[in-house]
C-alpha cells in the first residue's frame, strides 16, 4: 500500500515538474502536499467499505435474521454518510486514529499541528459526528 501511494505521488510530482518545474518554489512542501492528499484519498476509498459498531448487531450463535442485518446495514450506512459529511481533515483525524490506530502525536506530525490541537479537533469530530447520526 505504501509503494503504490509513494509511486503515485512521485508520478504527480513528477508530471508537475516537468510542466512547471522551476515554478515550484519549495519541491518537498509541494511533495508532502501531494503525499497527504494520496493518503486522505486512500483512506477515503477504504472508508466506504462496511464497518458495523458491535452494538448495532445482535450476537446470538445462529445466523443473524434479516431484521438485525437490515439494522446492522443501515447503522453502518447512516455512520459512513455521516462521516462524509464531516471536513477532509476531521474525516482524516478519526480514520487515521480509530481505524489505523494512529497516536494524536504521529496524526500532527501529518497534519504540521501540535498534538494538543489534534486532539482537541477529534473530540469536535467525535461531537459533529454523533449530533450528524443523531439526526
Amino acid at each position: 500500500m505504501a509503494e503504490d501511494i509513494t509511486s503515485q505521488v512521485f508520478t504527480k510530482g513528477w508530471r508537475k515538474f516537468k510542466l512547471q518545474g522551476k515554478d515550484i518554489e519549495n519541491m518537498s512542501a509541494y511533495l508532502f502536499q501531494i503525499a497527504r492528499a494520496e493518503v486522505a484519498n486512500h483512506y477515503r476509498e477504504a472508508s466506504k467499505f462496511q464497518i458495523i459498531s458491535a452494538e448495532a448487531v445482535e450476537i446470538i450463535d445462529e445466523q443473524p435474521g434479516p431484521e438485525a442485518m437490515q439494522e446492522a446495514s443501515l447503522a453502518g450506512k447512516s455512520s459512513q454518510k455521516a462521516l462524509r459529511e464531516l471536513e477532509d481533515d476531521l474525516q482524516n483525524i478519526l480514520i487515521w486514529h480509530f481505524v489505523e490506530g494512529m497516536s494524536f502525536k504521529e496524526i500532527g506530525g501529518l497534519l504540521s499541528r501540535p498534538e494538543g490541537t489534534v486532539r482537541v479537533m477529534a473530540h469536535r469530530a467525535l461531537k459533529e459526528l454523533r449530533e450528524k447520526m443523531e439526526k
